[in-house]
């Protein structure tokens, strides 16, 4: 009776043990869940370039300040050019930034995982082809069998392309010296190349200070750049990818309406005089809207793109627009 008796108390022992531990596990773990569910958000976006909304937007803090109801924090990080930029993004270090249409056209053909999401402009006076002001280049012809640098899979090297098919030439006509922004900078001040396709700031800052003369195209050609969310963040949170669209037009917005102060904050980033920042500002004017103008440009790109063999098949550009988040954000204001 007394080995039963203790048999018994045993087991209501070891009972009420297991109880009282599932009941802490059971704690720890509902606690664990609400500590990941209050962890912030966070964000990461990419400047490419210095000279963009973004920049403004950050110097500003109007990304925090929108993100933070959403319990969102960012990590910025800064790229040269759109390849790159990429690459951080395939391998999930970028959520949220912009192309140029050669990333962005090479981005798609490879079904890298992000979404269309907006554009950056119409890109009527970004890139141009540079050649020195005591050059005996003086026109688009005159490249053939000249060292040309640019940055290879850059909205350099399809305008370097459209602008050679324009004059009866190709790529092969010319040496491409594959060099990003700034080594390219230093190739071109000690005539190291003879030409250099390149957007802005480098192309009007090289002009003003006397280094260089533009080469006029036979036609126009619009570079218009993109804006893009990573696939997984953008399901994940689409609210944020909206708050994203809304800061990114306000200080496009703004930079528009304060053309000396935008300058300003943009001299500060790049070393560039204002004077020279502020002609770049007035001559291209940010839309985030896409335009049949600039739809109709990305296709001409692509179809370029194919030509000269950097992507193998042409594709539907405005099939791979993902209107949703630019018609959420703005339907809500």
């Amino acid at each position: 009776m007394k080995r039963h008796r203790k048999s018994l108390i045993g087991s209501v022992f070891i009972f009420l043990l297991a109880i009282i531990l599932t009941g802490c596990s059971t704690g720890a773990s509902s606690s664990t869940q609400k500590s990941k569910k209050d962890d912030p958000i966070v964000v990461k976006i990419a400047l490419n370039g210095k000279m963009n909304p973004l920049t403004i937007g950050r110097e500003k803090g109007w990304f925090e300040e929108e993100f933070a109801p959403l319990n969102a924090e960012i990590e910025w990080s800064e790229f040269t050019s759109g390849p790159p930029l990429l690459e951080s993004l395939a391998a999930n270090h970028v959520d949220l930034s912009f192309l140029g249409d050669g990333a962005l056209i090479a981005g798609l053909d490879k079904k890298l995982p992000f979404e269309v999401i907006a554009q950056t402009s119409d890109g009527k006076s970004n890139v141009r082809i540079l050649t020195h002001n005591d050059s005996s280049i003086n026109s688009i012809e005159d490249l053939k069998g000249k060292k040309v640098g640019v940055a290879s899979g850059t909205t350099g090297q399809v305008y370097l392309a459209k602008a050679l098919k324009f004059h009866g030439l190709t790529l092969d006509d010319v040496k491409i010296i594959n060099l990003q922004p700034d080594d390219a900078q230093s190739a071109f001040e000690t005539k190291q190349l003879d030409a250099w396709a390149v957007w802005e700031p480098y192309k009007t800052n090289n002009v003003d200070k006397g280094i260089a003369k533009e080469l006029k195209v036979d036609g126009e050609i619009l570079a218009p750049g993109a804006i893009i969310a990573r696939t997984g963040f953008a399901e994940e949170h689409p609210e944020v990818v909206e708050a994203y669209l809304r800061v990114y037009k306000k200080a496009a917005d703004w930079r528009i309406e304060h053309p000396d102060e935008a300058a300003e904050i943009y001299s500060e980033a790049t070393k560039i005089p204002v004077e020279t920042i502020k002609k770049i500002i007035v001559a291209d004017e940010p839309n985030i809207f896409f335009s049949k103008e600039s739809i109709k440009a990305q296709q001409e790109s692509i179809e370029t793109l194919v030509q000269v063999g950097y992507i193998k098949n042409e594709f539907n550009f405005e099939e791979r627009i993902n209107y949703k988040y630019i018609d959420e954000a703005f339907s809500k204001k």
